[in-house]
């Protein structure tokens, strides 16, 4: 018999191709389009692959399925896996690492660039009735403007380096990065100073964030965090959703203590209706669409797909996450 691989979800992404490389390798491949943790271990039970859109998969669900090796992701996010679950049980988790930096880097760019402009309020305002009006405050030039990263993996450097010459200076801060010689100069020929995440906060008007959501940063963004940030200040977010608390992020806005937020992303996607982040003109807010390209359209599939054939072939994935037993 075949083995079985299983997509969970897709959200209308075409997997065709997917489907054809899992199946020249040997797979039997089904589809079962649903988030729901009872209908994923009915339909996946004697599966040795999940490949996911974004159905969370949870300890309950790894354990119901006692064939599965490998949950393969269509992301490079992977906080919606139990991936100490996964490690414990012998299953391999993989995601799509740098297919999207270049995409990620320059929606937020994007982003950053409608929010400084103010640019809400100004197509708003371009109509012959409100064609004179001004905002309330002038927006600030750029380049008076510190611009602060907080991770600086392959995104994080790539958007200082679209973003860095129009500011006044770039500071960055990445625990996990390592200080060599070889980084060092990398970062000096971005134009980062590297700094501690106090140092980062303090100076940054425009604050960038290009973190994993983990326990250690889940909520970091949080009514300390931003109350330490120079008044007027923007955050920015293309990462997760998560590494916000919503409600102190409104609150900073609603009292003038941040001028801005420019978000691809927040802690409940799709959002309530009553969300307190949407809707209002001072959040420059996207659909979670930063990797979005016709290139990542097909790599993301591809990559995903890519892990199981590899596995099947060797034993380990492309790009695990994980290193189970």
């Amino acid at each position: 018999m075949r083995p079985l691989a299983v997509y969970t979800d897709t959200d209308d992404t075409d997997v065709s191709a997917g489907v054809r490389l899992l199946e020249a390798a040997g797979y039997e491949v089904r589809v079962l389009e649903t988030r729901e943790p009872e209908a994923i271990i009915a339909g996946a039970r004697d599966a040795e692959v999940l490949l996911l859109g974004y159905a969370p998969i949870t300890r309950e669900i790894i354990e119901a399925l006692p064939k599965l090796r490998l949950i393969a992701l269509m992301s490079m996010g992977f906080d919606f896996v139990d991936i100490d679950a996964a490690t414990e049980q012998g299953v391999w988790v993989t995601n799509v690492p740098g297919a999207a930096t270049e995409e990620v880097a320059t929606h937020a760019l994007a982003l950053l660039l409608h929010a400084k402009r103010q640019l809400p309020f100004y197509l708003a305002s371009a109509t012959p009735e409100r064609w004179n009006e001004r905002a309330e405050v002038a927006p600030a030039r750029l380049s008076e403007l510190q611009l602060g990263i907080v991770g600086l993996g392959k995104i994080g450097r790539e958007f200082a380096r679209v973003a860095g010459p129009l500011f006044g200076g770039v500071v960055g801060y990445d625990p996990f990065l390592p200080d060599t010689p070889e980084v060092q100069a990398e970062l000096r020929g971005l134009g980062i100073r590297r700094a501690e995440l106090t140092e980062v906060r303090d100076a940054a008007n425009v604050l960038s964030l290009h973190l994993p959501l983990t326990p250690e940063t889940e909520q970091m963004v949080n009514a300390e965090f931003i109350a330490a940030m120079p008044a007027g200040a923007v955050v920015l977010n293309v990462s997760r959703g998560g590494l916000i608390d919503s409600a102190a992020l409104a609150a900073a806005l609603d009292a003038g203590q941040l001028s801005a937020a420019a978000l691809d992303v927040l802690d409940e996607e799709p959002p309530s209706v009553d969300h307190p982040l949407v809707g209002r003109a001072d959040v420059v807010l996207s659909p979670h669409i930063a990797y979005f390209s016709s290139f990542t359209e097909a790599e993301y599939v591809r990559v995903q797909a890519a892990n199981a054939v590899t596995f099947a072939e060797t034993g380990r994935p492309e790009s695990p996450v994980n290193s189970p037993a």
